[in-house]
């Protein structure tokens, strides 16, 4: 059998695309490289002639999207000697912070609002040993404290302010890249604290740039963190697509939402962190903003999970929700390549996917008779 390297992670994949030395220790759990599956059956069933993709990040370590950029979060706090890290979270956050900083062993303080957070998350970030604070309020309260916290406290802050952070989930879009060999012609994601957007955009300038210099306003939400590589040149960007949830949709209410609420916990924030940079996104690429109902949004969970058997956890389920929206109303022209993100697993929220399943439970007599009428009524 043939000598195959081992992967040990995105930082060291694309070491001279980030922000490390030499001599850096690395924190990782070998996150990023997640699949670009292709959806087979879903277009047949819309009927339309477009070439969709998901990325799959839900296959992350913790379980999220979280992770790529968390690795390096933690990694540049370890460098710059920080013993504790803090982050506000409705779920996703604080399951990687937790189990990065259980890796470095360092302590992880994590901010959630009180009884809106999914089990699955919630069990992540006590498992992984981090010192959980529930607040009587919601994430843009938790996102407030800590930011005023790490005013007061020797704490670094790993929420998607951190620019390390962006730098981390840059690297998806180089992963896309390399696997179609082209940038898609759309990509579509959730958008909560809008952090995951403006990283990808980054990403795709930095593959789209011939030279070193900044050839984008983009690359100024980096704070001067991103390298150009010499390697893959990429001449076409996507246009970048946020979808928020309708009752969370501050960038389609042209305003912060004091009091966000939606079935897709992952992204019930109303005052998004990242608001002028992922604005400059959707202006530069070309895109656009659009909300789905939760409705919506749980119906195209169920329909990826029956037809692709890819589980995804509600609040990602809104890329593909969105998108096949705008492919329905050709807003998205037939024959575009579309790659969607999906940013948790479907494990994440089980009790969510539990309450809209329609698959049958039966209970039978531990018979052979009984198991096969059973088998033989359901055969599809």
């Amino acid at each position: 059998m043939p000598f195959r390297e081992r992967y040990t992670g995105l930082i060291n994949r694309y070491r001279d695309r980030l922000p490390v030395h030499d001599d850096t220790r690395i924190i990782s759990l070998g996150e990023g490289n997640t699949p670009l599956i292709r959806l087979n059956n879903i277009p047949g069933i819309i009927g339309k002639d477009v070439d969709i993709y998901v990325k799959y990040e839900g296959l992350n370590p913790t379980g999220s999207f979280k992770d790529r950029g968390m690795t390096m979060a933690v990694t540049k706090a370890v460098e710059e000697g920080s013993r504790a890290i803090i982050c506000a979270s409705t779920g996703n956050t604080s399951a990687a912070a937790a189990a990065y900083a259980a890796r470095a062993g360092i302590t992880a303080f994590v901010l959630i609002p009180e009884g809106k957070i999914a089990m699955g998350k919630l069990a992540q970030a006590m498992m992984h040993g981090s010192v959980v604070i529930q607040i009587k309020g919601n994430f843009d309260d938790g996102m407030r404290l800590v930011k005023e916290v790490a005013e007061e406290a020797p704490v670094t802050i790993v929420n998607s302010i951190n620019p390390y952070r962006l730098q981390g989930q840059k690297t998806a879009a180089f992963e896309i890249v390399e696997e179609l060999g082209r940038a898609p012609d759309y990509h579509c994601l959730p958008v909560g604290n809008a952090g995951n957007i403006t990283a990808h955009w980054i990403g795709y300038c930095e593959y789209s740039s011939a030279s070193g210099d900044h050839v984008t306003e983009a690359c100024a939400f980096c704070h001067g963190q991103c390298r150009y590589a010499g390697g893959a040149i990429v001449g076409n960007r996507p246009k970048m697509v946020g979808y928020q949830a309708a009752g969370s949709a501050p960038f389609m209410r042209g305003a912060m939402v004091d009091n966000p609420d939606t079935v897709a916990t992952a992204i019930r924030i109303g005052h998004p962190q990242s608001w002028d940079m992922a604005w400059k996104v959707k202006d530069e690429s070309g895109g656009w903003f659009d909300e789905c109902s939760d409705a919506e949004i749980l119906a195209t969970q169920k329909l990826l999970a029956e037809n692709e058997g890819v589980f995804c956890e509600p609040a990602s389920a809104t890329s593909l929700a969105g998108a096949l929206n705008d492919i329905n109303t050709g807003k998205i022209p037939e024959g575009s390549s579309i790659v969607c993100t999906l940013t948790g697993h479907g494990l994440k929220d089980p009790d969510t996917a539990i309450k809209q399943s329609t698959a049958p439970m039966l209970t039978v007599e531990a018979t052979l008779d009984s198991v096969k009428t059973a088998i033989l009524d359901n055969m599809s």
